[in-house]
């Protein structure tokens, strides 16, 4: 071949490879196009028999199975977001009830491969991030995954991931519904059952620009359930949960987040700074809503976005005019910290369209359950990296309006206080009960205003006030107070009768403590019955949390501790479990600034009311079901007042204030021996003494329960009349005995305890056994007698030595011996009293031999 024909032939050749590679380059460039084509016609196919609701998330339901499938955008990946949980319709045995805030969490969503991840954040630790500990920050702290889905279907032209999501709302995997069993707990418990997947099934798609609510009802199987769950519940087989789960966009916003501080009660997100060197190496953070003034220049402007209420249209309508005044009232606080009309009341129209569980709205809730577990409950949910409050209902119970004694099933626990009823708390919750209380104080009210002649407009006040406290308190947690148990002490006994006081400052320095109804004593002017507006200490906390304020401008909010009016102690400190905290004056069900004083004073009220309980409750044609419920909550109102005055022996004060702040005292400051002794001679005439339960014999005799079918079978219905008088007397030894008030009674001594243990014990046995000791003992006083014979004889058993110290071991066997020297020759004409001194004398000759 020619040079030329062969140089051709090769140009033709290399053009033609090149022609070849210039397409065969097209195709690679044009394979993803092909592929996106692809994605995006598998995605569609994915969700083609899909209803679809666009919102935060885009969720598609399968119009055939109902089945759920969840887009997720490529720029919603790494970022973080906050998941909210509440129960819509609950079970009460098993922890749920309508309206119960449960989980407030953090949560990434990350890719793995093929792979979509739910990621909980741990948001209790803080890394400075100008440190070089900063690059540390992930070091032996362990997030969760939650869930973890494989990616069905890809629209790479959208950037959207698609995954099932049925595993994800109708597990447990983002909350857990069903309450782990406790250790130790009954196995006559009722408890849920096996999650059957079956029968559970979404309820409701509810979607938004910020946020996506997936309502869930879990329905848990047991095929053989040993305890029923009550009425409440239909079936125990089959027992149904309806659960809210909110997905929610993380606020931006130019939201502050504030400090929490020790001198004043706000809920808090805790988080410790791990690169601080401080010995307080905290960086908390209150709960408190975005309140941003429209004039920033303005000493006193209207937010931006105010704190908006929605009265349910459930609620009564001849209270809905109380209920907003109460809420309003709030606004007296806010004025103070320079917002004009921060809160505003509105009612939820009969025809609106939207539930009163949707998020969007802040809404006071009415609800009338068969077995209610709160008469008011004020929960919030938060941004948990921030504090910042985006959310909270109030939920109130109509039991707190009526004259139903609740419990009353049971004689010996019915109308205790609730801490004395450890059987009915609810697991897995903490909620507020000042319903309950106020329930019960008022039942006390009526009854005692009756029996002192008072008219009708007197009881309309008491719970027309009743109502005002409940909605302050509850409104008072949701922007971010939590209790203050200390305020009750605010007002001396002189002054707690004086409305003009009252009006002017408040019957208590805050509406966020569970206070003894004011009852006046029948020849006193009767007061107030509750305070009815924020007192000095919830503005002054508001200040705190709300004003737009500098660090010195808080700190010198925070100087203002130590003045009387705003004194502070919350459930952290609270003394109404035996044996729990050392405070006395933060306590629940007390009043006035000498709540000792005040407690005998309602004994003496008590005393009359019950002298006067069967001409209370005559009226023809009723059963005596409303006379046996008056006389329960006659002596719960005892048992209350009797636990009280029982916290101040062996209490210490305490002052939280900061070192060099001015008005501050010592931090713990020993009660004075006069008012422990005080405390000692209440206790001795009003709970021990021998005359203490004898009430008239008539009384006993119609304390009878209306028969209702055959709700008596298995039960003896005649009334326990010792074993509720035991149980009063014992739930107040059970604190005078506890091994943390002995020995702090020792250790006080070392920084000016003037009461200490060996008079504090010879005094206790003196009430116990002296008013009786030469002559015949009654039924009652022989059985608090033996239960404070066997509580010294627990001190010295094995068990006892575990947990009490060696002084109060000396302590309780030489009383013992000292009970047994004066019992030894005792000789009394009465075959039950000499029975029971041989019964007592038994019990220490036990507890006190030696091997």
């Amino acid at each position: 071949m020619p040079r030329s024909v062969r140089s051709f032939a090769w140009v033709v050749l290399v053009a033609a490879f090149v022609v070849a590679g210039c397409s065969s380059s097209a195709q690679v460039a044009q394979a993803p196009a092909a592929t996106q084509e692809t994605d995006a016609t598998d995605f569609e196919k994915a969700v083609k028999a899909s209803t679809r609701s666009d919102g935060l998330f885009t969720v598609y339901r399968d119009t055939t199975d109902g089945s759920l499938q969840l887009a997720i955008a490529e720029e919603q990946l790494d970022k973080e977001y906050i998941y909210f949980s509440f129960t819509k319709e609950g079970v009460l045995p098993a922890g749920h009830f309508r309206g119960q805030y449960r989980d407030n969490a953090v949560f990434a969503i990350k890719k793995y491969h093929n792979k979509i991840a739910f990621v909980e954040q741990n948001t209790g630790f803080y890394f400075n991030p100008e440190s070089n500990l900063s690059r540390a920050s992930s070091a032996n702290i362990s997030p969760s995954v939650l869930a973890v889905e494989k990616i069905v279907a890809r629209d790479t032209t959208n950037g959207v991931y698609l995954i099932k999501a049925d595993d994800l709302f109708l597990s447990e995997a983002l909350h857990q519904v069903s309450p782990p069993r406790r250790p130790g707990a009954s196995p006559f418990q009722f408890r849920l059952g096996r999650l059957s997947k079956e029968k559970s099934r979404v309820t409701s798609i509810d979607n938004y620009p910020e946020n996506t609510d997936v309502s869930v009802t879990y329905v848990f199987e047991n095929p053989s359930p040993i305890n029923g769950g009550g009425k409440a519940v239909t079936d125990a087989r089959n027992v149904s949960v309806t659960m809210q789960h909110t997905l929610l966009a993380m606020p931006a916003n130019e939201y502050e987040p504030r400090r929490a501080d020790p001198r004043v009660g706000y809920f808090t997100e805790a988080v410790d700074n791990l690169t601080s060197t401080s010995a307080t190496p905290y960086r908390d953070l209150i709960h408190r809503w975005h309140l941003v003034k429209k004039n920033p220049d303005a000493a006193l402007s209207e937010p931006v976005e105010p704190i908006v209420w929605w009265i349910e249209n459930t609620t009564p309508e001849r209270i809905r005019p109380i209920i907003k005044d109460a809420v309003m009232a709030w606004n007296q606080a806010f004025e103070q910290a320079g917002f004009k009309n921060a809160i505003q009341v509105k009612v939820q129209p009969d025809t609106a369209t939207w539930e009163a569980g949707d998020i969007r709205y802040n809404v006071l809730r009415w609800t009338s359950s068969p077995n209610p577990p709160f008469g008011g409950y004020g929960p919030s949910f938060v941004n948990p990296r921030t504090g910042q409050i985006l959310g909270a209902d109030v939920m109130l119970e109509y039991v707190f309006l009526t004259n139903r004694l609740q419990y009353s099933r049971l004689f010996e626990t019915a109308a205790l206080p609730l801490h004395m009823q450890p059987e009915r708390a609810l697991p897995n919750t903490l909620h507020c009960s000042l319903g309950h209380r106020l329930h019960l104080n008022n039942l006390f009210g009526r009854q005692a205003l009756r029996a002192t002649g008072a008219d009708l407009e007197a009881v309309n006040e008491l719970t027309e006030q009743s109502i005002y406290y409940l909605l302050l308190h509850e409104v008072g947690h949701t922007l971010g107070l939590n209790h203050n148990m200390k305020a009750s002490q605010m007002l001396s006994l002189a002054e707690v009768q004086q409305r003009d006081v009252a009006q002017q400052r408040g019957l208590t320095g805050s509406v966020m403590d569970y206070p003894a109804i004011n009852i006046a004593a029948p020849e006193q002017t009767q007061g107030m019955y509750y305070t009815t507006q924020p007192g000095p200490y919830d503005v002054w906390a508001i200040q705190y949390g709300y004003m737009p304020a500098s660090e010195d401008e808080l700190n010198a909010l925070l100087q203002r501790s130590t003045e009387p009016a705003l004194a502070f102690g919350n459930d952290a400190d609270d003394m109404r479990s035996p044996g729990k905290a050392i405070d006395p004056r933060v306590m629940i069900g007390d009043m006035s600034g000498d709540a000792v004083a005040y407690a005998d004073q309602q004994m003496d009220l008590i005393e009359t009311t019950m002298n006067d309980l069967l001409e209370t409750y005559d009226t023809p044609g009723q059963s005596y079901e409303a006379l046996r419920d008056g006389y329960l909550v006659l002596t719960g109102q005892m048992a209350s007042a009797m636990s009280v005055v029982s916290r101040y022996i062996g209490g210490v004060y305490v002052d939280r204030a900061f070192i060099g702040q001015p008005g501050a005292t010592q931090p713990y400051r020993p009660v004075p021996a006069e008012t422990q002794q005080q405390a000692m001679d209440v206790l001795r005439a009003e709970l021990f003494a021998p005359e203490a339960f004898q009430a008239p014999e008539a009384v006993y005799q119609h304390l009878q329960e209306q028969r209702r079918g055959f709700e008596f079978f298995g039960n003896s219905e005649d009334p326990k009349i010792h074993a509720r008088a035991l149980a009063i007397q014992q739930a107040v030894l059970a604190h005078l005995l506890h091994p943390n008030v002995l020995e702090r009674i020792t250790d006080t001594q070392q920084y000016g305890n003037a009461y200490p243990l060996s008079t504090y014990m010879a005094d206790l046995t003196d009430a116990v056994f002296a008013a009786d000791l030469q002559g015949q003992v009654n039924t009652f006083r022989q059985n608090l007698q033996l239960a404070y014979v066997n509580g010294l004889a627990f001190v010295l058993s094995e068990k006892g030595a575990e947990a009490y110290d060696y002084v109060a071991q000396s302590a309780a066997l030489h009383t013992l011996r000292e009970v047994e020297a004066m019992l030894q020759n005792k000789q009394v004409d009465d075959v039950s009293t000499q029975a029971h001194t041989e019964h007592v004398l038994q019990v220490i000759a036990a507890a006190t031999a030696t091997e």
